[in-house]
């Protein structure tokens, strides 16, 4: 609250105390710099104490050029940006509408561009969903109030197709699966059984079709609570079939079977 306080007084744009419900204010109240001065930091201490640091969730553009030093000194730094960032821009967000709200938040289409370059250039490294369910309470769906809101977006399930119809103008299929395969196994340390179709490697597969444009409805979210900035939204790559560890869990819009997964590290 001091923060925001603070906005204020210095900044008469930013009043998102007395406007609530306004995703410009929302916006304004967390600034790019929080955001670069705290990948700086991190940065920072991973120079000093030679250690892998691993950045979460960038929406920033303008900390794309820290990384990018940190990675060619030689740092043991990694990046990944969200789904969100790149299907959604600040432009298109009513007011009211807290669904959308995130900590860091979707920023404006030219900032959101140049996360999609970097993906494409290697700078960031992977997609991650950022997945935090909540409940209609929790994120004042009724109120509209983005500043009590719960902050986070539902759509583990839209990873795929969101990122996709985002990235398929600027990248190909052969550039864009390993964002979501490979690179997070490789990651995770995984990447000897994860990541790729090969002999040895688990049969965890999805089965989608890349051109087949589709409508998210409510009907089809597969969460509990049924909110998402991505109901209603249209996408390309629906996914048909999805097999985990050689079984199929998901066909054709139902599952088949629950529990098929195996932790991958389980502390």
């Amino acid at each position: 609250m001091f923060g925001l306080c603070e906005l204020k007084s210095k900044n008469p744009g930013v009043d998102f105390i007395n406007h609530p419900k306004s995703y410009r204010h929302y916006l304004a109240s967390r600034p790019k710099k929080w955001e670069n001065d705290a990948i700086n930091l991190m940065i920072g201490l991973s120079a000093k104490h030679d250690c892998p640091i691993h950045i979460v969730h960038v929406s920033s553009a303008e900390a794309l050029e820290s990384i990018e030093r940190a990675k060619q000194k030689g740092l043991k730094v990694t990046a990944e940006t969200c789904a969100q960032y790149l299907y959604f821009n600040a432009e298109e967000i009513p007011d009211g509408q807290t669904i959308y709200k995130c900590a860091p938040p979707i920023r404006e289409k030219a900032n959101n561009e140049l996360l999609k370059k970097a993906l494409k250039n290697g700078l960031l490294d992977f997609i991650a969903t950022d997945h935090s369910p909540a409940p209609p309470s929790l994120k004042e769906i009724e109120s509209g109030n983005l500043m009590k809101a719960w902050g986070g977006i539902a759509g583990i399930q839209y990873l795929l197709p969101a990122s996709w119809t985002a990235l398929k103008e600027l990248m190909s299929l052969e550039e864009f699966i390993p964002l979501l395969t490979s690179r997070p196994a490789s990651f995770i340390q995984s990447d000897h059984k994860k990541g790729k179709i090969a002999v040895g490697y688990d049969a965890d597969l999805v089965c989608w079709n890349p051109d087949k444009k589709f409508t998210a409805t409510i009907d089809s979210v597969q969460f509990r609570h049924k909110i998402s900035p991505y109901v209603n939204k249209e996408f390309f790559g629906e996914i048909e079939q999805t097999i985990v560890n050689g079984d199929t869990v998901f066909l054709k819009n139902e599952f088949i079977h629950f529990k098929k997964g195996k932790w991958l590290r389980h502390q």
